[in-house]
């Protein structure tokens, strides 16, 4: 469901000369930009599948030599589905890992190899502990020596490699930094296994799992480039948007100390793995029609004309002849006639997404809006993973269907008790029992409870989990900002929903897959609205974080419940996180925000307090969140009025999941 909508949005293109993948002149044509052996698989679980693959074979071959199979093994999100695969093929098929040796890349230094960040321990829970691999075969670097006998350590943990006879296969994640292990920016391609210190953006990146940036260490130890290059195989994985960047300058971009992945451009047998969203910036995929002749779909046509406006800093309507040939796009005149023609179709294309009336305009032709004008009003569910998205990420539009008239309901997904600091919780239960006690009451459970907060609080270690108690208290604080929110925008306070989806309410930073309770919460609330639109967090970045979960259980739930009769009638529209927006070419509806109704919406998102001033996960961007959704509101507004569109002011911007 998540991979076929990921076709939708990076539509890539089919080259005219489709069967490159078995003709080496025409591979080495299409893919003559990258320096590295790259495949792109349709989603993570595509990959991590051919990955651990790979992998057994390995394994098998040299069990049948009488050898051990040698492997270097990241932690992360990035080959966690690789584990999980392989854990499938230990349980289901009988791979047995006893002739395996394992070599950790990577560990945080100084931490308790049981603190919830480790990455020894990590790799154990989820990996390790369920398959038949031996004690004695799993090398970690050690996070617990004193600094001065690292060296030795460091040199000793070399040595081991070298005497099993180096390693067979290394995974590898890629951070934003482009480091691999935890080699820096600046690391050199001769280092081997050392103690490091941590950049500033991985430092920030790591703060959730820590709860705060201050309390993660600011060094680690880890394999070093030349370490990770001395390895036979190397296979990097990174799924979803958020790595694209960064993977374009690894494999198409120069060998440079300032992005350590990129001296894997220097090794004979290293593949990088990626799925389409990972894929978006590599010029195969973003402008194939650069490299070679491709096929001129209205999408692929849609998505280059954008990109030749921004190129030639021209409107749609002022594009000329010359600037398609100039530009590898003179194919599309020769198929579809003048630049004319193609500017006035692709122009009114994107005008029609443009609407005021995001439940649809009622009495009106609606043959040109992206909203059906009936039913009108719609019963519509707006589906916010953490209590703050609805807010923060269409904002503007959910006060726009409450202020036409339509029933609006929002669904809470998880309780985001996370997000929610110790500080905020002494305040609340300070002003509890001063509430308590201004009324003269002398509640005895009030007051113990109150003491065994603070206590626990005040010998909290940063790896602990919090008490139930606590946790309950975090996630009531984020409960009452999200209805001041819903009574801010006039949404009835029986349309608020908090669904507490369970696979969240670990208590830690690391989530339970979902289950089958998770998806039916979802599929029970809308039975019960049975909504004519459906709204849902459409981010992509990771298949892991809580986002692309939430939205993978909403998926689910529509497919169970797309047979229903009045599902023919409910239309779903994903809108984007604090993070990314919707390519401008991919947007099926933008709805246009006036300065007021900006100020409306800042003033929804200043409800959530807790998440102000300083909020646990703004990851590497120090602006609030607030700022982050005007700056992308107005940059899409911005971006539509630099092709020839009206100017307005902001838009928040939607792409239509079709289940159907």
């Amino acid at each position: 469901m998540i991979e076929k909508f990921n076709q939708k949005i990076s539509p890539a293109g089919k080259f005219k000369n489709e069967g490159y993948h078995n003709d080496p002149y025409l591979r080495a044509l299409i893919t003559k930009h990258e320096n590295i052996s790259t495949k792109i698989y349709g989603s993570s679980t595509d990959g991590s599948k051919a990955v651990a693959s790979e992998i057994a074979s390995i394994i098998k071959i040299k069990e049948l030599e009488g050898n051990k199979c040698v492997l270097g093994l990241a932690v992360g999100s990035a080959p966690s589905e690789v584990y999980e695969e392989l854990i499938r093929l230990h349980k289901e098929e009988g791979l047995s890992f006893k002739n395996v040796v394992v070599f950790n890349v990577m560990e945080y230094y100084p931490i308790a190899p049981k603190a919830l960040q480790s990455f020894s321990r990590n790799i154990r829970e989820t990996f390790f502990n369920h398959i038949d691999l031996l004690q004695e075969n799993i090398n970690d670097l050690d996070s617990t020596i004193e600094q001065e006998k690292i060296y030795d350590f460091c040199r000793a943990y070399e040595e081991k490699i070298e005497k099993v006879g180096g390693i067979d296969i290394q995974i590898l994640g890629i951070g934003r930094t482009g480091h691999i292990g935890l080699n820096e920016p600046g690391a050199s391609g001769n280092s081997l296994t050392r103690i490091v210190s941590l950049d500033d953006i991985t430092r920030t990146e790591a703060a959730s799992d820590f709860f705060g940036k201050d309390k993660v260490p600011r060094k680690a130890i880890t394999m070093g480039v030349k370490t990770i290059l001395n390895a036979k195989r190397v296979r990097l994985l990174a799924w979803g948007e958020g790595k694209a960047n960064i993977i374009k300058k690894t494999i198409e971009g120069d060998v440079i100390e300032e992005v350590p992945a990129s001296f894997l451009q220097n090794h004979e047998n290293c593949k990088v793995i990626l799925d389409e969203a990972a894929s978006n910036e590599l010029t195969r995929v973003k402008t194939p029609w650069l490299i070679d002749s491709v096929e001129w779909t209205d999408r692929l046509i849609k998505k280059a004309v954008v990109w030749l406006c921004q190129k030639v800093n021209k409107p749609i309507l002022k594009l000329t002849d010359r600037d398609y040939n100039d530009n590898g796009m003179g194919d599309i005149l020769a198929e579809k006639g003048s630049s004319y023609q193609v500017n006035i179709k692709i122009f009114n294309e994107l005008q029609h997404t443009i609407t005021g009336w995001p439940g649809g305009k009622p009495n009106a032709d609606d043959t040109y809006r992206p909203e059906r004008k009936e039913p009108f009003p719609k019963r519509v569910i707006i589906f916010s993973p953490h209590p703050d998205d609805d807010v923060i990420s269409m904002g503007g539009t959910m006060l726009r269907l409450v202020d036409q008239g339509h029933e609006v309901h929002v669904a809470y997904q998880v309780s985001g008790n996370l997000a929610v600091s110790d500080d905020d919780v002494l305040r609340y239960i300070d002003f509890i029992g001063d509430y308590v006690q201004g009324l003269g009451g002398d509640n005895k459970v009030l007051k113990e409870e109150h003491d065994k907060i603070r206590k626990f609080l005040a010998n909290k270690k940063h790896d602990q989990v919090d008490l139930p108690e606590i946790r309950r208290i975090k996630g009531l604080i984020r409960v009452g900002e999200a209805k001041a929110g819903c009574r801010y925008a006039n949404v009835k306070d029986e349309n608020a929903h908090f669904l507490h989806m369970p696979f969240y309410e670990t208590g830690g930073v690391e989530k339970k897959p979902i289950g089958k309770e998770d998806i039916k919460i979802i599929a029970d609330l809308i039975k019960e609205v049975k909504p004519h639109q459906i709204y849902a967090a459409g981010d992509l970045s990771d298949p892991h974080g809580t986002h692309r979960v939430c939205l993978d259980a909403i998926f689910k739930a529509i497919d169970q419940l797309k047979k229903e009769a009045w599902m023919k009638d409910c239309w779903v529209w994903l809108y984007r996180g604090a993070w990314h927006e919707w390519e401008i070419n991919n947007i099926e509806m933008a709805v246009p925000i006036s300065p007021d109704e900006l100020v409306r919406k800042r003033n929804a998102i200043f409800k959530h307090q807790s998440q102000k001033d300083g909020a646990m996960f703004l990851g590497g961007d120090n602006r609030e969140f607030w700022q982050r959704a005007e700056d992308r509101n107005r940059g899409t507004a911005n971006l539509y009025n630099a092709l020839g569109m009206a100017e307005y002011e902001a838009f928040e911007a939607f792409v239509r999941y079709e289940f159907l």
